[in-house]
């Protein structure tokens, strides 16, 4: 069965460039050209993945990518101006898992895409049937079956990449892991790009987490490497 992914962009000529190299890819493609279009659309199929504009005609893409993160968890890939990284960081403040900067070739975005559906794919698929226990810190619980987060019996809500990223940290705990293994392990793929994607979700975690950036109780950034707990 093909993957249903949303492309919801004001431009068309840009519409119609992802779509072809979409579905030359197998992805069978939904289009949208504003956030209105797009709020009848994602309760009606289940897709896989969005690639979200920011820049759209009424509510923009910021709005629509906070409504989508209140019942769905699959991954969004927004798309931001050159440059803009005030855009790029709002963005993954409000649950976009990756970005992508216009313009950009075809193969960074298929790229990113099945990069971004592998994490989304294995780690549904390991919850479900593999593994249904609890890891746990200081009060601090992840239950992988569910994909529910608590802190001392209080639920956090977590975007798909910010659970990604504490649930290896947890798994890891007490070693360090850095920033170039936390983007093999979450997105699978060598030709990820880096950014600062990595380190704005530990951010918001820290933020989640109640942790002080100068002495976090959980996260703590080990400079020049990567990231631990414990």
């Amino acid at each position: 069965m093909s993957n249903k992914i949303l492309v919801v962009e004001d431009e068309k000529s840009i519409v119609e460039f992802i779509e072809l190299y979409l579905e030359n890819e197998d992805f069978e493609v939904y289009k949208c050209f504003t956030a209105e279009a797009a709020l009848k659309i994602i309760d009606t199929v289940e897709f896989d993945l969005v690639l979200l504009d920011i820049m759209l005609p009424g509510k923009d893409g910021f709005f629509l990518c906070k409504k989508i993160r209140e019942v769905y968890r699959y991954p969004i890939i927004m798309l931001t101006a050159k440059n803009d990284e005030v855009s790029k960081i709002n963005g993954l403040t409000l649950g976009a898992d990756d970005y992508i900067t216009k313009p950009f070739l075809p193969l960074e975005m298929i790229a990113r895409v099945k990069a971004q559906l592998r994490r989304y794919k294995k780690y549904n698929q390991t919850d479900a049937e593999d593994y249904s226990g609890v890891l746990s810190y200081l009060g601090l619980e992840l239950n992988i079956k569910t994909r529910e987060c608590s802190l001392k019996g209080k639920q956090l809500s977590l975007t798909p990449s910010e659970y990604d990223i504490l649930r290896l940290l947890l798994e890891h705990k007490g070693e360090v892991v850095s920033s170039d293994e936390l983007f093999r392990l979450i997105w699978h793929d060598d030709y990820y790009t880096k950014n600062n994607t990595i380190s704005v979700h530990v951010r918001h975690l820290r933020e989640k987490l109640g942790d002080k950036a100068g002495n976090p109780k959980y996260i703590k950034t080990v400079w020049g490497v990567g990231y631990k707990i414990v």
